[in-house]
């Protein structure tokens, strides 16, 4: 049963000649969730606060107590509630911290919050 070669279907693919180059995409500016100096300068606080908790302690970091000071609450405090948050935290500590408190308050000036997971 051979077929009639005028009632076969045949596809043809059509392809851009070569001279027709594909439209140029615009690049477009990369957006991202946090600036890089911000995420920079909030390492560095929390190095500061590290070596500051070793000074303060006068112990090595296995031994400094479990301390959490978060940033980003801090950053939704006043002033005085932020002072008072840190002093609350600190309050195992024997020596003077005022100079470290004023230090990190001073640090942290400017410095904005940064979304994290949401807590349920």
């Amino acid at each position: 049963m051979a077929s009639e070669p005028s009632t076969q279907s045949r596809v043809m693919f059509q392809t851009p000649d070569k001279e027709e180059e594909p439209p140029h995409r615009k690049l477009g500016k990369l957006t991202v969730k946090y600036n890089r100096k911000d995420l920079q300068r909030r390492l560095d606080i929390e190095e500061w606060i590290d070596g500051q908790l070793h000074l303060l302690y006068d112990c090595e970091e296995d031994e400094i107590p479990e301390l959490e000071i978060d940033i980003d609450e801090l950053l939704e405090l006043t002033d005085a509630e932020q002072r008072s948050k840190l002093q609350e935290l600190l309050q195992e500590c024997g020596k003077p911290k005022e100079d470290f408190i004023n230090g990190l308050l001073y640090r942290i000036k400017g410095l904005r919050k940064m979304s994290g997971p949401l807590k349920k």
